[in-house]
């Protein structure tokens, strides 16, 4: 079987960057990293030029099989600290199908856009986790353009047979993750009391390694071409739960108080963080059963491996 030449967008970021080392380890992938700022030319394990807002050469995708399209445009980008929509828009919709018609012409076969559960929304009710059929519903500019750059991906398909497939992950966790669950890891191993021992919500997360191995299956199963998935570790978990997990997986003793979880809320409300509230107290639970029937998918990793695997790497970045 010949080798499938993979461009990745973002390849400088979380999930790109681990992708493109997954690829390199896999003999049947030539990966092609596109990174911002670089100087362009397709090497067989190289590196092209790539922005969001300027796009890619048509010339610069010749020979690429499948585009996994990781890069956007997230809450806050290098020398800007907006959260306009059209901001979103441009980088992230029309960034994204401007890549797309030039990977159309160039002759790219498939095109995996790495997408957001946001699109679906931000929390669930209990036992009614999102589906990959449920209506949009996105409530902040990210989750916007994320909806409206499917939305733009799947019309280019039905006109130019760009096979097209569409993976929406909730929060991903793994080796060097940063921002709120970065921080999350420094509090549990301070030992610092959190007053989060009684929260009862329901949260899908996905571990890195589980993410990259739905896209590595997705460019070149024949039943990816079409569909939306959704994707997580399959076992949901209270935040009174994570922090326990956590604990266990950093070797600490955890003190988590049971304030009840009303109060809590309401607190964090009253501070005007109440998107840290939804967070917190509030659940976002995925159903991956589609995913796993037309694909044949199950989640390789359980979530305690995957935070063991964070909680080295980050005691490991602590006793430098």
């Amino acid at each position: 079987m010949s080798e499938s030449r993979v461009l990745v967008t973002g390849a400088s970021g979380f999930v790109g960057s681990a992708l493109v080392a997954k690829l390199l380890a896999d003999d049947r992938f030539i990966p092609v990293s596109a990174i911002r700022g670089l100087s362009r030319g397709v090497l067989p394990v190289g590196h092209i030029s790539y922005d969001l807002e300027s796009g890619i050469s048509v010339e610069a995708l010749q020979g690429i099989d499948t585009i996994v399209h990781a890069a956007a445009r997230v809450h806050v980008m290098e020398g800007s600290g907006s959260d306009d929509l059209e901001a979103f828009r441009r980088a992230n919709v029309e960034g994204t199908l401007r890549l797309a018609r030039s990977a159309v012409q160039a002759g790219v076969r498939r095109f995996i856009f790495i997408s957001s559960i946001k699109v679906n929304g931000e929390h669930t009710s209990p036992g009614k986790p999102f589906t990959s059929s449920d209506l949009p519903a996105p409530v902040d500019a990210y989750g916007v353009s994320k909806s409206e750059a499917e939305q733009a991906l799947r019309a280019l398909a039905l006109c130019t047979g760009l096979e097209v497939v569409i993976i929406r992950p909730p929060l991903v966790y793994g080796p060097g993750v940063k921002a709120n669950f970065e921080r999350m890891l420094g509090w549990v191993y301070s030992g610092v009391p959190l007053p989060f021992g009684s929260i009862s919500n329901k949260r899908s997360l996905v571990a890195l390694d589980n993410l990259l191995d739905l896209i590595v299956l997705c460019i070149q199963h024949s039943a990816a071409p079409g569909n939306t998935f959704l994707v997580s570790d399959g076992e949901d978990l209270s935040t009174t739960q994570l922090l326990r997990c956590v604990a266990q997986s950093l070797g600490v003793r955890s003190t988590i108080l049971p304030v009840p979880q009303r109060i809590l809320s309401m607190c964090f409300i009253l501070m005007g963080k109440r998107a840290l509230a939804t967070r917190l107290c509030g659940s976002l639970q995925v159903d991956i059963s589609d995913t796993r029937e037309q694909l044949g998918w199950t989640p390789p990793v359980k979530v305690q491996q995957a935070l063991d695997a964070v909680a080295r790497h980050y005691q490991g970045t602590k006793k430098r």
